[in-house]
C-alpha cells in the first residue's frame, strides 16, 4: 500500500524515475480497487453493460488517470527511455506488448539522464 500512496503523492510528477516495485504495486492496487468497485457497481445497479463501466469505477478511473500516466512515464525514465514511449500504447496489441516488456525491464543502474537511481545505487562497485 505504501508504494501506491507514494505514486499518488507524486500525482502529476512526470520527471524522475520509478522502480519496478512502485510501478507494479500501483498497477496491482489499481486492479484490485477497480474490481471491487465494479462489483459494488453491479450490486447497487450503477453498472452499465452497454458501456462496460459503472459509476464508481468510472469516477475512480478518472481520478487515477493522471497518476497512472505519471508513474508509467517515470517507469520509462527508469529504463532510460523517453516518456513519449507511452504513446506506443496507441498501436493496437503490439504497443501494449512493447510497453509491458518495457515495464518489466530492470532500471538502468546509477544515474541516467532522467535522474538518480531510485534504488539509491550509484552503479559503481563498492569496496568494503
Amino acid at each position: 500500500m505504501s508504494w501506491y500512496l507514494e505514486a499518488l503523492k507524486k500525482y502529476a510528477v512526470f520527471s524522475g524515475r520509478s522502480r519496478r516495485m512502485e510501478y507494479w504495486f500501483f498497477v496491482l492496487f489499481n486492479l484490485i480497487v477497480a474490481f471491487v468497485l465494479a462489483l459494488i457497481d453491479m450490486l447497487i445497479g450503477t453498472f452499465s453493460a452497454v458501456q462496460n463501466i459503472g459509476l464508481l469505477s468510472g469516477i475512480y478511473s478518472l481520478a487515477v488517470l493522471i497518476p497512472t500516466l505519471a508513474v508509467t512515464v517515470r517507469r520509462l525514465h527508469d529504463i532510460d527511455r523517453s516518456g513519449w514511449w507511452i504513446l506506443i500504447n496507441l498501436i493496437p496489441l503490439i504497443g501494449s506488448i512493447v510497453l509491458l516488456v518495457f515495464s518489466l525491464l530492470p532500471g538502468t543502474p546509477g544515474s541516467n539522464r532522467f535522474g538518480p537511481d531510485p534504488k539509491g545505487a550509484t552503479g559503481e562497485a563498492r569496496v568494503v
